[in-house]
């Protein structure tokens, strides 16, 4: 039993090197052998380097043999260590092209197929001599930046395999995750920007110009631009508000718009310029006749003082919500340029700007021929009977939040109207049926027209106003909103508030000639009677091309049936609320924007078919 057990060896499993030295009949012991053997072949070489000299020429004989017999190891090595790795290479690509050559099959009952072993073995094949990655607590040097850092078990993989830091980690995670964002840019939120940009008149139906191409590629690159030539000033300007409405109008791009030739300056948005980006602009600039700054909150006194010296041709000016400008400054600014000015336009002024400064306005600048006030909220009654001075006024634009009595603007349209172009009153809330009769009685010439969000006047009042007008007939009406607002009685009292069917057949009888921009929206008092018989095909408006119908709930798809017949001009039809209107077929070079029942945008072009083919359509379908 003792022998037994003393002569018994306690077996188990085998590493695989350890079956590949027994198969080859290797021992521990010859290797150590010839480990031993060679680090003595080492060492004889050695000094048979330092002893060369002294050596005889029998010596010197025996000395290289040794050399040889080691560097022909060397060479067995790396004969071998090249072997195995072509081996491996030449496996590798054997599975891959076998792989390749194999065509795809389709999957059997069972769900499994061909093509899985052959990703087994592929996958079997490079991952079995790939390198092991560290555990977590080791040591490893990242992929990108190659810094040393402690593996965790976060750590992020590299492009090529391996693990990268921490902050090479986070900016990949952060690539990654943009470039999934845009791929994953649902359609509708591309689609809700086109119809955004032609709201706003960039964009239009049909393939772009080449020169809107031109003008998107540079906002695009705004940054690497280094100047934008001799480009006309009509390029200029559009390409100033795309800069503008990206919001990249700053100090390095303004000087793309600066050149000493030009007479105009517009920037739509210089909430980001300071006051050395304003004495550049009027330093490059000093020829400039018209300047145009809107949102330039950051414009003080020093930038108009500067301004003032600089620029002695100026004669448009406009500004909006420059509140930083005193009233001082203002008195100072007419005072200095107003014998040469002849248009002012401001607008959402609300720290300065007073009565006496428009009373400075006009003593100062007498050939004031255009004035436009919206928005100063400092100016009232005194302001406006102030205006009524001006000798050589012919365009007037007023928007004024404080109470302005009635026969105060009636005086005004009375001692200028006579000379008026253009007259716009825009929320007058207490403006009654006297304006209108002063308007008639006293503008002979005007060719624009807006009286909008009144509550006052009646469509008697209009009525009256459109009928025998000794003025030509008007290109521009902005009628919206003029009807009553009384929760308690929706439908309005008996005499209609705002103009209702009996002013809107004076409006077309006397204008319907030449007008063409048409705006009646919310004036819910016409009819559906009215509509037809202003639109009913056998009249025609040649001139007309805008029209804005917006919520005005008469209007269904015969009354749009109606205009497209009436309107062969027509560009653009607004019908926002008008939930009466059916899906239409829009046509050729017109666009409809906001049809309710249109099923893929707030929009619809019309291409490829005529106003005779669209009429027909929309009738074939129960129009």
């Amino acid at each position: 039993m003792s022998g037994r057990r003393g002569g018994n060896r306690i077996r188990g499993p085998q590493s695989a090197l350890t079956d590949f030295l027994a198969a080859n009949n290797i021992s521990a012991a010859q290797i150590r052998d010839e480990y031993e053997r060679r680090l003595r072949e080492a060492g004889q070489d050695e000094n048979a380097g330092e002893g060369a000299s002294n050596a005889t020429p029998q010596q010197a004989t025996a000395t290289p043999s040794a050399v040889d017999t080691a560097e022909e190891v060397a060479e067995e090595e790396e004969e071998k260590t090249k072997k195995r790795k072509r081996s491996q290479k030449e496996a590798i690509d054997k599975i891959k092209k076998a792989k390749a050559s194999k065509k795809p099959k389709k999957k059997g009952k069972g769900g499994g197929s061909d093509d899985d072993d052959d990703d087994y073995d592929d996958d079997f094949a490079t991952d079995m001599y790939k390198k092991a990655k560290p555990m977590p607590g080791q040591f490893e040097h990242c992929e990108i930046c190659s810094k040393r850092f402690t593996v965790t078990p976060y750590s992020k993989e590299g492009p090529e395999g391996g693990l990268l830091c921490t902050p090479c980690g986070k900016e990949l995670a952060k690539e990654q995750k943009q470039e999934k964002k845009a791929a994953s840019k649902p359609a509708g939120r591309r689609r809700r920007k086109l119809e955004s940009d032609r709201l706003d008149g960039i964009a239009s139906g049909g393939a772009k110009s080449l020169m809107q191409l031109c003008i998107e590629k540079v906002a695009k690159h705004h940054e690497d631009v280094e100047e934008l030539g001799d480009i006309p000033p009509t390029v200029l300007e559009k390409l100033s508000e795309i800069f503008s409405k990206k919001r990249v109008m700053k100090s390095r791009t303004l000087r793309l718009f600066l050149r000493p030739d030009l007479q105009s300056v517009i920037v739509h948005d210089a909430a980001y310029l300071e006051l050395e980006d304003y004495r550049q602009m009027f330093a490059i600039v000093p020829n400039m006749r018209r300047l145009v700054l809107a949102n330039a909150c950051q414009m003080k006194d020093e930038a108009v003082e500067y301004m003032i010296e600089r620029c002695h041709k100026l004669q448009h000016l406009q500004l909006y919500a420059a509140n930083l400008i005193t009233n001082d400054m203002w008195a100072g600014l007419f005072q200095e340029m107003g014998q040469e000015l002849e248009v002012v336009k401001l607008k959402w002024l609300d720290a300065s700007f007073e009565d006496h400064s428009v009373r400075e306005m006009v003593q100062c600048c007498p050939r004031l021929e255009r004035v436009k006030l919206k928005l100063c909220r400092r100016i009232g009654e005194d302001a406006v009977a102030a205006l009524a001075e001006l000798p050589n006024l012919k365009h007037l634009s007023l928007q004024i939040g404080r109470p302005v009595p009635t026969d105060v603007l009636c005086s005004l349209v009375v001692q200028r109207g006579a000379a008026l172009r253009t007259l716009s009153l825009e929320k007058f809330l207490d403006a009654d049926d006297s304006i209108l009769q002063a308007v008639h009685d006293n503008c002979n010439v005007l060719s624009k027209f807006r009286f909008c969000e009144n509550d006052t006047a009646t469509d008697a009042g209009y009525t009256a106003l459109f009928t025998n007008w000794r003025n030509p007939a008007l290109t521009f009406v902005d009628i919206n909103s003029t009807r009553d607002v009384d929760n308690n009685n929706p439908e309005g009292p008996e005499e209609a508030i705002g103009i209702a069917s009996p002013g809107f057949r004076a409006l077309m009888a006397h204008s319907g000639s030449a007008i063409k921009h048409l705006d009646i929206a919310s004036c819910r008092h016409i009819e559906l009677s009215a509509f037809m018989d202003v639109f009913n095909g056998a009249q025609t408006y040649p001139m007309l091309e805008h029209i804005n119908v917006s919520f005005c709930n008469r209007v269904d798809t015969s009354v749009v049936v109606g205009i497209f017949k009436s309107c062969p001009a027509l560009k653009k039809l607004v019908a926002f609320g008008c939930f009466d209107v059916q899906d239409v077929v829009v046509p050729r070079d017109c666009v409809v924007i906001g049809i309710p029942r249109a099923a893929d945008a707030i929009e619809q072009f019309g291409v490829g078919i005529g106003v005779d083919e669209a009429i027909g359509r929309m009738v074939e379908v129960g129009a």
